[in-house]
């Protein structure tokens, strides 16, 4: 309700290939009468709707005209599910929107979990959602009257089953030919062969045809599985962990994801959605070497080295994977 017709800055590209959208705005909350001045960072098509928006209000308006306004939610959101749902929405191929009831509070508490359950989760959440205390967004997402031991149970429950559906791709991913590739590619492969003999075995032996049945046989490995930047860790055994090694504490229950080494970790596996991360990281490191000075040997080597890594491990998922998987999106 603060954005205002001036409010979608011109998009900034601070190097190669990094282009930063931003929405200028004020933050109301906790701040003197007025508001202070604050530019948020948004994704691309946040701020083509922003900027669109502003378009369709015309060259007359002025710039302190609010872009939307206060406004109800539930008639907008209700007539842009019909509109989803109906001829038009069908004719360009949107998938239909279930009739769940949908809030802002609902939308922003949904962020909150998602955010939450990644590496760093929490301190992101706090930034993003403006909090003045972290202890703020550990109960955020939680029912009215909770504390961060109830989110962080839902945060568990919300792991689990995402956990255990990532396991399921993978496994279909194995039986399509879409192998992972990785130090723990093996080990990984090995199990869902293992899987996929209990599954499609003639004879007596019960054949599981449906999606619970296999995930029944998943949820111990998939009870292991953590999320990397770039990589999945399959953190069955600490001892084995390079990170816990490398931070001299081999007996800790959960892998340090800011000291993953995904390319040398006997855990780690890489998979044709990480691609597209690793060949960024390769195209951003191959720019620095090359704006690097001659006398910069020190740095140059070490770049050098992980460029290569990442090379590396970009032609490993391609080895491992047909050339239609290595889209994401597949």
């Amino acid at each position: 309700m603060e954005l205002t017709v001036p409010s979608p800055v011109p998009a900034r590209q601070p190097q190669p290939g990094l282009v930063r959208y931003r929405l200028a705005s004020l933050l109301v909350k906790g701040q003197p009468l007025g508001g202070t001045a604050d530019e948020w960072v948004v994704i691309q098509p946040v701020h083509q709707a922003a900027g669109l928006a502003a378009a369709l209000l015309g060259d007359d308006t002025p710039g302190t005209a609010p872009l939307f306004g206060r406004f109800s939610f539930q008639p907008r959101y209700q007539a842009f599910r019909s509109w989803v749902n109906g001829p038009p929405g069908h004719r360009l191929g949107l998938a239909p929107i279930p009739a769940d009831t949908v809030t802002p509070q609902a939308l922003r508490r949904t962020l909150a979990l998602q955010l939450a359950h990644r590496p760093g989760g929490l301190l992101a959440a706090k930034i993003h959602l403006k909090h003045v205390s972290v202890a703020t967004t550990e109960g955020y997402a939680a029912r009215p009257g909770g504390a961060q031991a109830r989110l962080l149970a839902e945060i568990s429950t919300h792991e689990t089953e995402r956990n255990l559906s990532l396991a399921l791709a993978e496994f279909r991913n194995y039986q399509r030919g879409v192998m992972p590739a990785g130090p723990g590619a093996r080990e990984l492969t090995a199990l869902f062969a293992r899987i996929d003999t209990a599954v499609t075995v003639p004879g007596d032996v019960k054949v599981h045809n449906s999606d619970r049945d296999i995930l029944n046989l998943l949820s111990k490995q998939a009870a292991t599985l953590h999320l990397g930047i770039a990589n999945y860790c399959w953190f069955t055994d600490p001892s084995r962990a390079l990170c816990l090694q490398l931070a001299g504490t081999p007996g800790a229950s959960q892998p340090l994801a800011g000291m993953c080494d995904s390319a040398r970790c006997p855990q780690a596996t890489h998979h044709p959605r990480h691609r597209d991360v690793w060949a960024s990281h390769a195209t951003a490191t191959k720019t620095f070497l090359g704006a690097l000075g001659r006398t910069r040997t020190t740095e140059r080597a070490r770049l050098q080295a992980d460029y290569d890594r990442a090379v590396r491990v970009i032609a490993g998922i391609d080895a491992a994977a047909p050339p239609a998987a290595t889209n994401p999106e597949h």
